[in-house]
């Protein structure tokens, strides 16, 4: 039963983060925003939502072991599977936007950012104020690139029936589905767990974080297969910047959380690894299928090392 509340309620988180993202991609079109902003911002902080909501109810909940694993988790999924699949799928790699000139350093500084705040055991309440500022840096930065982000690479929104009436009710609809999503998968989870005597741990690092990972991974493969290829790159990057920054910050803000990192080395190794590799890759710009290949063999490697622990 707990299995079963734990896929629909993470449909419910999905399908509301999904409705937050129209609705905000409609607003910001209604005020004249550019396209580009748009989909460097809310596409990725959007696709983020359900790891935050997950999160900040793991954290409100006392169950901080699920907060973190699935930032983590979420972190690992977005780089060797999401970024994989994007390698794998598309025909033609060449993305016009140099990704290791622009985004190399916002891909590996929460990273180092992260391992720092844990040292002590507990990520803070400061802890939390200092990876949102980091957040505002990496949107600031984006802001002041913005010419350099092709405008193309956001779908056009109909905007002729644009209702505030509908919008604003929609963005409540969504944002109370998401709630309600994000405690019954915790709590599910939790539940799941505890029954098949799994530490939460494995449960926020694999079901968790694959389930809230979906959003990036629908948005970066259709993306890709329509060729928008820096639109899919520039969706990881920022969503794994929004989730080591926004979505941690949000659960340690709400409630400090003690982490012990030393009990998680092969985990955190994994993730440090994965976005070093992203940075090699942009780097070399090796945007090929054997890329991909090398991408799912680290994957294999961290899913082989999470099963043996159940």
């Amino acid at each position: 039963m707990s299995f079963l509340i734990f896929v629909i309620a993470m449909g419910v988180l999905i399908w509301g983060a999904d409705v937050l993202i129209v609705q905000s991609e409609k607003i910001a079109l209604k005020f004249n925003i550019p396209e580009f902003i748009i989909g460097a911002t809310l596409i990725a902080l959007g696709t983020s939502l359900p790891e935050m909501a997950a999160s900040v109810a793991a954290s409100i909940g006392d169950k901080p072991e699920i907060a973190i694993a699935n930032v983590i988790g979420s972190n690992i999924l977005n780089i060797t599977l999401v970024l994989a699949s994007v390698f794998l799928i598309a025909r033609n790699i060449a993305p016009d936007r140099d990704f290791f000139a622009k985004d190399s350093t916002w891909a590996l500084m929460p990273v180092f950012v992260f391992i720092l705040m844990v040292l002590d055991g507990t990520i803070s309440r400061f802890d939390a104020a200092l990876l949102l500022l980091l957040m505002g840096a990496y949107l600031l930065f984006l802001l002041q690139d913005a010419k350099n982000i092709p405008e193309e690479d956001l779908d056009e929104i109909d905007m002729a029936h644009f209702s505030w009436a509908t919008t604003i009710a929609m963005l409540f609809v969504g944002l109370v589905l998401v709630i309600i999503g994000a405690h019954f998968t915790v709590e599910s989870a939790a539940d799941i767990a505890k029954s098949f005597g799994i530490s939460q741990w494995v449960i926020g690092i694999i079901m968790v974080s694959l389930g809230t990972s979906l959003p990036e991974l629908v948005v970066s493969i259709t993306a890709a297969l329509k060729g928008k290829v820096d639109m899919a790159i520039g969706n990881i990057i920022g969503s794994n910047m929004a989730n080591t920054t926004v979505v941690l910050g949000a659960a340690a803000l709400v409630k400090p959380m003690p982490f012990v990192p030393t009990n998680y080395l092969f985990d955190i190794t994994t993730m440090i690894i994965a976005t070093v590799l992203l940075v090699f890759l942009t780097a070399n710009k090796l945007y090929t299928k054997s890329a991909g290949i090398s991408l799912v063999i680290i994957l294999g490697l961290f899913l082989q090392n999470t099963l043996a622990h159940l």
